[in-house]
Parts: C-alpha cells; structure tokens; sequence
C-alpha cells in the first residue's frame, strides 16, 4: 500500500491539514536558520584594485581592498582603503580606512591588507615640507601595510571608534604666523567634515602650543589631544588621516577664507563681523590698533604715530600681541584698522572684522615680496583692505649702525645671497622704525577713506 494511502487513513482531512502547515513552518524555520549560519560565506570574493595615475608628472598611489577575515571588535569596517600622496611640495599626506593601528614610541603606522603585498611610506606631517630647517624638528612617521598577517601587528591597547588625525606641531609652530598657516588652517581644511567627531594624534607636542589654540582645538574636535609621542600604547582606529592638507605656495590660505575667519570668530565668541562704515558726519571714531613690538621692528617714536593718528580722527589703542588669544582676538575684533612692522604680530588681522584696513610697515632689505605674500595678499583673500607703507633709509634705524652708501642700503640682494641667518640679523633683528610722522599721516587718511567705502 502507498505512504499516502495509509497517511489518509491514519489521519482525520483536519488533522492533516494540521499536519501540513506544522510541516511549512518548521521549513521556514530550518531555512532561516541555515541562512544565518552561511551568510559570512556567501559575500562577494575579495576584490584587490590598484591604481597609479599620473597627474602633471606626479605620482599617486592608490590601494582598495575588502578584507576576508573579521576585524577586531573595535571597529566594524569590512573594506580597508589607503592612499598615500607624497608629490606635494608642501605637504605628504596618508589616508587609510579599515585596521589602522599606531605605535607611539616607534612612530609606526599599521595597516592591515588582505592582498596587497608590503609596502611602507614614510610622512613627516607638518606642511612646510620644502624646508629643511623646520623638517629637522618634525618626527618622522612610517606607514606599513602589512598582508593579511594580523599576528605581525602590534596589539592594541586602546581602542577607538572615531577616526584619527596625525600631525605635528614642530617646525616653526612656535612663531604665531607659522602657527596658523602651517598648522591651524591646515588642520581645519583636513578635519571640518568629520564635524567635531575626529581624535587629533599630536607629534612633537608643546604643552603652551595646545594652550594657546584650545578654543580652536575644541572647536574641531570634541575629544582630549592625545600626545603621540609619549609612553608605549598602540592606539587602534576605523580611519586615520597622517599629515595635514596645505594648499600649494598659499600663505593663510584654505578653500573659503573668509569661513575660516567666520569660524574663528564663532571660536572666540567675537562680536564684530564688519568693521565701522563710516559717513561724513559720524559720530563715532573708528578704532585704530597699533601693534607695538619690545625687542625688534619696534616704532621708536609712537607716542608721536599716536598723536597723528588722534589728530586725523583715530581712536587709538597700543597693544603688543602675546599668547593669550582669547584676549587678543577679542582686542583686534574691537579695532577698524591695524597697523604694525612686518612680522608675526600682524597675523592677528584675523581676527579683525571684515573690511576692517591693514596697515602693513615694511622695512628696508628688499621684503617687498615677503611683506605681500605673507600678509598683503592673504589680507584680501579675508575681506579686508590692505595698504602698504615702505619706509625709507632716514626712517631706519640702521642708519644709526650703517653708512647710506653701505651695501646693507644699497644692496641689500648682496645681503641675501649670504644666507638667511645674516640677512635675519641684520634686516629682522637689529632694525627698528623712527616713522615719518607727517608723511605717514597720508597712509592713516587713506585708511580712512577706506572706512568710507
């Protein structure tokens, strides 16, 4: 007799109909189960992909790669990307997705490849790396991809879950000017997509530096600065980026200046975005700030500069620059024009308020080209208006030091060619300004004007 013969016997038309949906159900069941036991092994085969494009002669190096084994806890990203970009002239950058782990006290980088053969890249992540005297004081940072040998990379231990920026404060991020165009606005361009949600890696931390740029610092990222350099932890990422993004041959430049001034102004909670608009019959002085200097490039006689300013309209305020720059941004913020000698103390025209005037003095040594480079075109690029007052031999003191026909006047170029060190003692160190009071005074009514328009 067939099965189904004795089934329909045994069995009421209800009962095995019951029978029957029992029978679907436990299918399902079994079904689901086997899907959830094979899924890991049914993705896609590893796929390994490598680019070399060459752009205007330079090289990029380019790896992307899934990884065909489970990942740490740490972190849940199945595909592992890196790209190193060392042919900038003034920045090498890596970015790299996936097992990224870092060793402090060897200064290494690791990062785990499923098909891609060993290879290493070695960054020094601060952007001036054209010269070779800020270079020497930077750590320099090897980056290792290791194949599919996790037994071959260092344990972690501490592990993180948002992504890593590496970069150094060394080189000349002493010097407030190089701070900022070496360092901040760098460090801006590089993590404002991550939205605070990004952990800085410090190289050649200086504990007054980060002082300094706290309100900055917090302001992109929420996290505690973590010194790189120091003990023997191995620090384990999703992502991290090694060197900082510097546009090329651009001082204080990034894509959108002005945004950069917008969000230092939102940083130090500073309440001025334009400056004063002046009418024929205003009532209140524009507010002029005067950036004095102790040991060099110092205006001798600027009691008299005040009293010409005063005389003209100017509400004046004499100020030197120092480190706490809560308290200098708010000064310069309050001022419509800022006048000073060339040199770093001029930098803090970012936080003047937009069409604000800077006043730029230059001294004698042929600093035409580095007087606009480093402040004359930036200071456009920010919304303000710039002027330029070129001293001459009389308003010098190296007259006091030099003959008028010594080549330290007449030749200054000559001076150069020796090297930066006695150009520097000379033009930078020993000069300071007596101004032409009477002939300045045409550069402050122009300032004014300024304020007109």
């Amino acid at each position: 007799m067939k099965y189904d013969e004795i089934f329909a016997r045994s069995f009421s038309r209800h009962d095995q109909r019951r029978f029957g949906y029992g029978a679907l159900v436990a299918c399902i069941i079994v079904t689901c189960c086997l899907c959830t036991v094979f899924k890991p092994y049914l993705g896609p085969l590893p796929v390994s992909n490598l680019r070399l494009t060459l752009v205007d002669g330079l090289k990029l190096m380019m790896v992307s790669e899934r990884a065909t084994k489970p990942l740490e806890a740490y972190v849940e990203i199945e595909e592992t990307k890196q790209i190193c970009n060392t042919s900038k002239q003034r920045s090498d950058s890596c970015e790299m997705k996936g097992d990224v782990r870092i060793q402090g006290n060897s200064s290494t980088i690791f990062v785990l490849s499923s098909h891609r053969k060993n290879a290493s890249w070695t960054i020094k992540p601060y952007a001036r790396k054209g010269d070779i005297s800020a270079m020497e004081s930077v750590t320099n940072f090897t980056v290792k991809v290791i194949q599919e040998k996790i037994e071959t990379m260092p344990t972690c231990t501490k592990s993180h879950n948002v992504p890593a920026i590496v970069f150094s404060v060394g080189g000349y991020a002493g010097n407030n000017f190089h701070a900022f165009t070496d360092v901040i606005i760098p460090l801006y361009e590089t993590s404002r997509e991550f939205n605070r949600e990004v952990k800085f890696l410090v190289a050649n931390k200086r504990s007054g530096w980060t002082r300094k740029f706290q309100e900055v610092l917090d302001k992109l990222s929420r996290y505690e600065i973590i010194d790189i350099d120091e003990g023997n932890e191995v620090h384990c990422f999703p992502s991290m980026i090694v060197g900082l993004r510097k546009d090329e041959g651009k001082e204080l430049y990034t894509n959108s200046v002005k945004d950069f001034t917008r969000f230092l102004r939102s940083s130090y909670s500073l309440e001025r975005s334009t400056a004063i608009k002046l009418t024929n019959d205003y009532a209140k002085k524009p507010r002029l700030l005067i950036v004095s200097r102790k040991k060099t490039r110092t205006f001798t006689n600027v009691k008299d500069v005040v009293h010409a300013a005063q005389d003209i309209g100017f509400e004046v305020v004499v100020a030197e620059m120092n480190a706490n720059l809560t308290q200098v941004s708010r000064l310069v913020n309050s001022c419509d024009v800022m006048m000073g000698v060339h040199g770093a103390g001029i930098t803090n025209m970012l936080f003047l308020p937009e069409n604000g005037v800077l006043i730029q003095v230059v001294p004698i040594g042929n600093m035409d080209w580095i007087a606009n480079t480093y402040f004359g075109v930036p200071s456009a690029t920010m919304g303000l208006k710039y002027l330029e007052y070129k001293i001459n031999k009389m308003e010098s003191t190296l007259i006091e030091k030099y003959s008028l026909n010594h080549q330290v006047f007449m030749d200054p170029i000559s001076i150069q060619k020796k090297g930066w060190d006695p150009y520097k003692s000379i033009y930078l160190d020993k000069q300071n300004v007596m101004l032409n009071v009477t002939r300045f005074k045409d550069t402050l009514s122009k300032a004014l004007e300024l304020l007109h328009s």
